[in-house]
């Protein structure tokens, strides 16, 4: 974007694939402006995203924990675009600011009555990169999209758990995280593509068919030939690499991946472990023909000695390990600590964030700090008079509930 303006993302978003996704540009330096609905009248639970009212109360303007983290360094509007009026404000930001990229992940059914549609947005101006991330995309524009439903669909419960446990699905929303992702790399390689040629595109994301394209481990297996019992859900076992696992330690857990055999004979001459150099486990397949005998050994080992003791012999061995972090620790841990963003909320208070996926120079110039996720509306009025409407003009149209 050499020469450019700082480039304008509007974005009618809620909960958290596409507010993940405009997050990104907000850590490059992008302006993203998020669009929230009005109250709807008879709605409980109040007003705007719904995950702004999730998790405990942070500040004021619906700003609860569970909204803050991936809305930081956003500015908010509200617009009822169910109302005629409305679209036409919208219509008038996006050819006024102007806006470079419009996100939304409104269900695709209702675009067309919300004014929201490709065709109606780029016919003032071809340039507009558009992107929807949608459950099955637009070709399935009545599907509903949540992160763990689709994870119960696309395969990822059957192959999380316990393997005598129930289907269980990741911890984190992963294809949420997955769909931000992908609208951010697409919409990136569009803007690049619009300074050689000059016009905008279409981004069509479907989560549920990124979620299955991350399934290369698995499904393709299967077309070759593997059994079930080779992909299905193994706990905190690789399916492939034996042993790779979790052990008991007398302190804790450690987590060891032996991926090769060179790494197994190296483990078994550390005299903690000599007692598994069994020569019917000096190749992988031989251990895979065992692994419950091995697994139950390696765990009698070291649940006899601390976390640290076992890291420091498994490290001597090469041997890639990691203790089972609790999760309130993570932010401690150094790698992180020393690239974890922060922000501060209305109260002074000193809030750390996750580190963002790249550092980038936007970031480091501001040295990690971004600015506190926007209160309900709170930039309404800032963003309408930008675009050429009068004060008594913004006023007349909060008093009928077309803004707020």
């Amino acid at each position: 974007m050499v020469g450019r303006a700082t480039p304008v993302v509007l974005s009618v978003e809620q909960a958290l694939s596409m507010s993940y996704a405009t997050l990104r540009f907000a850590h490059i330096g992008f302006r993203v402006i998020r669009v929230e609905a009005t109250p709807a009248s008879g709605r409980h639970g109040g007003a705007g995203d719904p995950n702004r009212h999730i998790g405990r109360p942070v500040a004021d303007g619906g700003r609860a924990s569970y909204f803050v983290a991936p809305n930081c360094g956003k500015e908010a509007i509200a617009l009822n675009l169910k109302d005629a009026r409305a679209r036409d404000v919208l219509r008038r930001i996006v050819a006024s600011l102007p806006v470079d990229v419009f996100c939304t992940n409104t269900m695709p059914s209702r675009h067309d009555e919300l004014g929201l549609d490709a065709n109606t947005l780029t016919a003032g101006k071809p340039d507009l990169i558009w992107a929807c991330i949608s459950a099955m995309g637009l070709a399935h524009p009545n599907v509903p999209g949540y992160d763990p439903v689709l994870q119960a669909l696309c395969g990822y419960m059957d192959l999380t758990g316990d393997p005598l446990g129930p289907p269980t699905q990741c911890g984190p929303p992963i294809i949420d995280l997955k769909a931000g992702d992908e609208v951010f790399a697409q919409v990136m390689l569009a803007l690049w593509e619009r300074e050689r040629l000059g016009r905008g595109k279409v981004i069509d994301i479907s989560m549920a068919q990124l979620a299955v394209s991350w399934l290369l481990t698995s499904l393709p297996m299967l077309e070759m030939g593997s059994a079930r019992d080779e992909i299905r859900r193994s706990g905190n076992q690789h399916r492939q690499f034996i042993p790779t696992n979790s052990y008991p330690t007398a302190d804790g857990f450690v987590y060891v991946a032996v991926g090769s055999d060179a790494q197994w004979q190296r483990l078994v001459q550390e005299p903690m472990f000599a007692s598994l150099g069994d020569p019917g486990f000096e190749r992988n397949e031989g251990r895979r023909a065992r692994k419950d005998e091995l697994h139950g050994a390696i765990a009698l080992l070291t649940s006899r000695h601390a976390t640290g003791a076992v890291a420091e012999v498994l490290t001597r061995a090469q041997i890639p390990n990691a203790p089972i972090t609790p999760i309130e620790q993570v932010m401690d841990l150094p790698f992180v600590a020393s690239t974890a963003l922060h922000t501060h909320a209305p109260d002074g208070r000193a809030i750390r964030l996750p580190p963002p996926a790249v550092t980038t120079p936007f970031l480091a110039d501001h040295r990690g700090e971004v600015k506190f996720a926007p209160a309900y509306g709170e930039h309404t009025d800032t963003v309408l008079r930008e675009v050429g409407l009068r004060d008594d003009d913004i006023a007349t149209l909060r008093a009928e509930g077309v803004v707020v």
